[in-house]
């Protein structure tokens, strides 16, 4: 039987007075699941700024909601509580839809864990506007130049390779290329959960927002890498607090593969340089040092207070070489 709870999530209404924009929100979105690894998430780009703070909506293990157009932001942890109670996406989806009196100004998608979708398209939605269903994805526009958009996206998500946030990512590219939005561009969004519910529920992978760029999808490719970069370096973090040093190195390596020095001004190479002396690697800490340096003298004075508050077992002599060699 279903909670009272649950039933008066179905059965308040979602009215236009009490939710409905005054203008559309939302342009093209996805939301989508990776069978293989669990990971479910939504991605978006409009001409609105700050899309990503009412449109794109995930929880780890659970589902994933995109709520655009006429946009009711309710939809979404309305629709994740449903599903992290047992219905399907679908079943959740037509449950709100009932609810709400002005349906047909909305467009909205949900998938839950297992991979099951649904999309709405009011029959009020400005054309150009649609959606497909595809096997653990959904992908649904409004305001498009053209109705090639969403076939477009659809096709980007299933023949592109890498991880799902990749694979959104490029769904959103191809549906710019296709025409996108009839006003432009002008804020993007992408969020990812992993599939484990029962660590960290509300603990997200990726959770990126562009709030007002020209190039929304340029700047959120650009902030994936650097997310990518500092997973990596916490990773690493990890590795070294669990006795992982040959780990916690190659991370931190990979960190800084992901971004050049110029564009974290030496954080993760400083701290890889860190973990390197701590751990008694003078020597190959000191070109390490000497690229952060080179971005922020900043990190000299930081690594002269490391050893002060146990983060550093470096003695004061070992740093003052480090500082000098690297220096030249």
């Amino acid at each position: 039987m279903r909670s009272l709870l649950t039933l008066l999530i179905i059965a308040l209404p979602l009215s236009a007075q009490e939710y409905a924009a005054l203008r559309p929100v939302s342009t093209f979105s996805i939301v989508a699941t990776d069978p293989a690894t669990g990971e479910i998430g939504a991605a978006v780009q409009s001409h609105w700024f700050s899309v990503g703070s009412i449109v794109t909506w995930a929880q780890p293990g659970v589902g994933a909601v995109a709520t655009q157009s006429f946009v009711n932001p309710s939809y979404g942890p309305r629709g994740l509580y449903l599903m992290s109670t047992g219905s399907a996406a679908p079943e959740a989806l037509a449950a709100l839809l009932r609810a709400d009196a002005d349906s047909q100004v909305r467009q909205v998608a949900m998938i839950d864990a297992s991979g099951n979708a649904m999309s709405h398209t009011g029959s009020l939605n400005i054309p150009a506007a649609g959606h497909h269903v595809g096997q653990n994805y959904s992908v649904q526009a409004n305001l498009m130049r053209n109705s090639q958009v969403w076939p477009a996206m659809s096709e980007a998500f299933e023949s592109s390779e890498g991880d799902l946030a990749q694979r959104m990512l490029a769904a959103l590219m191809a549906a710019q290329q296709a025409g996108g939005d009839i006003r432009g561009m002008q804020s993007a969004a992408l969020v990812v959960g992993s599939g484990d519910r029962t660590d960290d529920s509300w603990h997200k992978l990726f959770d990126l927002r562009v709030e007002d760029s020209p190039d929304p999808l340029g700047e959120l490719s650009r902030l994936l890498t650097v997310a990518r970069a500092y997973r990596a370096a916490t990773d690493g973090d990890n590795y070294v607090t669990t006795g992982q040093i040959d780990s916690a190195l190659a991370s931190y390596a990979l960190a800084a593969d992901f971004l050049p020095d110029e564009a974290t001004n030496g954080e993760l190479i400083y701290w890889q340089a860190v973990t390197m002396l701590d751990l008694g690697q003078v020597e190959e800490s000191i070109p390490l040092f000497a690229r952060a340096f080179r971005q922020d003298e900043s990190w000299i004075e930081l690594l002269q207070r490391l050893p002060g508050v146990g983060l550093l077992s470096a003695d004061a002599a070992t740093i003052e070489r480090v500082v000098n060699e690297a220096r030249r």
